[in-house]
């Protein structure tokens, strides 16, 4: 009963491995057509039965040497896509396992099987804040569950030309489309929009400290309260079959549109947005791109703010502390117009938007947020 009960947990986590292009089953979740948030190409070969063959032995023969209760948490993780909340894998770091003439450490050849077949190095890995082996260097044990991993977006690309944002773009504050009016909630005041900032932290109420407040819109109508959030790590998401965080999912929403109405329920696991020493970083939970924007992401010469892409799978780190405090360009309207506490960055779920796209402003994406960091 032992072996069967193992062996069909083995044969269950071989199904549900990531799949490779070209096998009939790809999985938009997985990567984005160019694998990386600036659309760089990184194609994963068609596999080849000798390759599959060879891959699933091994996978086998290690699966088989894991403890039973140590393959169940990788299933929970591995069937669930992340959605389930599931406990650290720690297994010994210097197993190494070879496919073809290629060598890997027992953790990267897990990352690959069950999340990311193109992935080649361990620099393309970002550990999530949620795992125990966070921050740890070289430990003897280390977390090989995969999805307490997500990849890195690399930055260094010249963008493709739909990610530009012209200054140009930015309308006045007195412009007729400058955005929806101003609210007052729970004694917090937040301002109307201004250019494409569509509400600012003006007054921080007695409550406890929170190091920023999001805003959740569809079109350009603002959906529900503004949510403070003073927690390290928040889960936004549509629908998660585990987590606690901002439910999308339960706000009151009264827009009849089709395109919003398909937007929202492909928002799914949504986002994971985390405090880190070096900054706020955004992970891509969902199964679909996100859009986002921040002042944090630009070269601080350009005259242009980007619009970076960032797949299923993937973190960027959207928001810099440091920066955005000495990021003052007197061309930027966004900042000369905004308090100290008014820096924000905007996420669009599935749709983007600029200069290539029928919508240039966030304002006319489907369903969207706006992350505003308390910066004192």
């Amino acid at each position: 009963m032992f072996r069967t009960k193992r062996s069909g947990l083995v044969r269950r986590l071989w199904r549900s491995r990531a799949p490779v292009e070209g096998d009939g089953e790809a999985d938009r979740g997985t990567h984005g057509p160019g694998g990386c948030c600036m659309g760089k190409a990184t194609k994963v070969a068609k596999s080849n039965g000798a390759a599959e063959a060879e891959l699933k032995a091994l996978t086998h023969s290690i699966l088989k040497k894991i403890k039973e209760k140590q393959l169940e948490v990788l299933l929970q993780a591995v069937e669930s896509k992340g959605g389930a909340r599931s406990p650290c894998l720690l297994l010994p770091s210097k197993v190494d396992a070879k496919v073809g003439q290629q060598s890997y450490s027992l953790p990267m050849l897990l990352y690959k099987v069950f999340r990311w077949p193109d992935l080649r190095h361990s620099s393309e890995l970002k550990r999530l804040s949620c795992c125990e082996s966070y921050g740890k260097v070289n430990p003897e044990l280390v977390c090989c569950n995969p999805h307490h991993m997500s990849r890195l977006c690399e930055l260094e690309s010249p963008p493709p030309p739909y990610s530009r944002y012209p200054m140009d773009y930015l309308k006045p504050p007195d412009s007729p489309d400058s955005g929806p009016s101003s609210s007052d909630t729970g004694g917090t005041t937040y301002s109307a929009p201004v250019g494409l900032s569509d509400s600012l932290v003006m007054q921080e109420s007695g409550e406890r400290a929170h190091w920023c407040v999001v805003a959740y819109w569809e079109e350009k109508t603002r959906v529900g309260r503004l949510y403070s959030v003073q927690e390290p790590s928040l889960d936004i998401f549509y629908d998660l079959p585990q987590g606690n965080g901002f439910c999308l999912g339960q706000l009151c929403s009264d827009n009849k549109s089709q395109l919003v109405q398909m937007v929202r329920a492909k928002i799914g696991y949504g986002i994971q947005l985390t405090r880190e020493p070096d900054g706020v970083w955004v992970y891509n939970r969902s199964c679909y791109p996100i859009f986002i924007k921040s002042a944090t992401l630009d070269n601080p010469d350009s005259r242009t703010l980007l619009v970076h892409k960032v797949f299923p799978g993937f973190s960027i780190k959207a928001f810099d502390y440091d920066k955005a405090c000495s990021l003052q360009r007197p061309n930027d309207h966004e900042f000369t117009q905004q308090p100290r506490t008014g820096f924000t960055v905007q996420i669009s779920f599935v749709k983007g938007w600029g200069q290539c796209y029928t919508r240039q402003f966030i304002s006319s994406c489907p369903c969207w947020l706006e992350v505003i960091f308390n910066t004192r």
